[in-house]
């Protein structure tokens, strides 16, 4: 019986999927796994292209764009192994990835999530994502970005893991929920990593688990008006949907700045007013039924991932 599944969403990749899955497809010493192909209603060529070169890959086609999140959770509903891989078209995997997720999510049972190291792969000295940090600006930020690989070769535990390129425990989302599809895209892992640790579940970083990563690779750039418009929204749903009044009051002079500072540095960019508008829908989406409620049995949770969010705080401004 085969343990893990790797899903794979798709939008218009056809200058990646191809080398993603032979990449994926040279794996040595690694535990049988599937891979599933979700394509949101690609006109690229590239849904075509996994159905003609890959027979043996389970594609599943959505009749338009739902975004990260529907697929990913297609993808994850879809698989019939314990655990799942999530990965971006944009990737390519070096050899001993898929082993070196699932050893480390087998350790422990109360992991949730093991994030692995995604290297820039114009820059492949350079990290991209080492797991990913929230902080009590109200920000979320890659672990280790435009720094060094040599100083992230230990493992650790983070917030959250990068949604793209991640192995996820399958059965411990029937419990916290699958990824919010209101999100569309943006801050959905981190968010989905966030409710995790709420439960008490712990999210970890392998560094043994090697991807080169493109960036924006659906998007187009790593800062444009989709990605500041949904990445603003996200940031203030995120607060509201996990965050007990209390503890946001207590953040609220920290999240003043936060947003601030990064009004001004958008403004900078030409995109202020996108990310002011994206703050605002943030504010106007219905959060009451997606609300994760506080139960007490888990307040000592929320203590501990407060003390992070601060400490996380004082690295970023660092």
């Amino acid at each position: 019986m085969k343990e893990v599944s790797v899903v794979i969403p798709n939008y218009n990749g056809i200058a990646y999927i191809d080398n993603c899955i032979k990449a994926l497809q040279a794996q040595t010493d690694a535990p049988a796994f599937d891979v599933i192909v979700v394509d949101n209603n690609s006109i690229d060529g590239s849904r075509e292209l996994v159905l003609e070169r890959y027979k043996e890959v389970h594609l599943i086609s959505l009749e338009r764009n739902y975004g990260f999140c529907r697929a990913v959770n297609a993808g994850i509903k879809a698989a019939k192994t314990p655990y799942v891989i999530l990965l971006n078209n944009d990737t390519q995997v070096q050899d001993g990835f898929v082993s070196a997720l699932y050893e480390r999510i087998c350790k422990k049972s109360n992991i949730f999530s093991v994030s692995s190291m995604m290297i820039q792969a114009k820059n492949p000295n350079l990290i991209d994502d080492a797991g990913d940090y929230y902080c009590a600006l109200g920000w979320a930020f890659a672990r280790g970005k435009d720094k060094p690989v040599a100083e992230y070769d230990m493992p650790c535990e983070i917030t959250a893991a990068c949604g793209g390129a991640a192995i996820y425990r399958k059965q411990v989302f029937e419990t916290i929920g699958y990824f919010d599809e209101t999100h569309f895209a943006y801050l959905e892992d981190i968010d989905v990593g966030y409710r995790a640790r709420l439960y008490g579940y712990q999210n970890v970083y392998e560094p043994k688990a090697r991807v080169f990563h493109e960036g924006s690779g659906a998007s187009g750039s790593r800062y444009n008006e989709f990605k500041v418009r949904h990445s603003s929204r996200n940031s203030i749903y995120l607060i509201r949907k996990n965050m007990p009044w209390l503890q946001r009051i207590c953040n609220l002079p920290f999240f003043m700045l936060g947003f601030l500072i990064k009004i001004l540095f958008f403004m900078k960019k030409g995109l202020g007013i996108t990310y002011l508008k994206g703050l605002w829908n943030g504010m106007r989406l219905p959060v009451q039924e997606k609300k994760v409620k506080f139960q007490k049995k888990y307040w000592k949770n929320y203590v501990k991932l407060q003390l992070e969010l601060w400490r996380n705080m004082a690295k970023t401004l660092q």
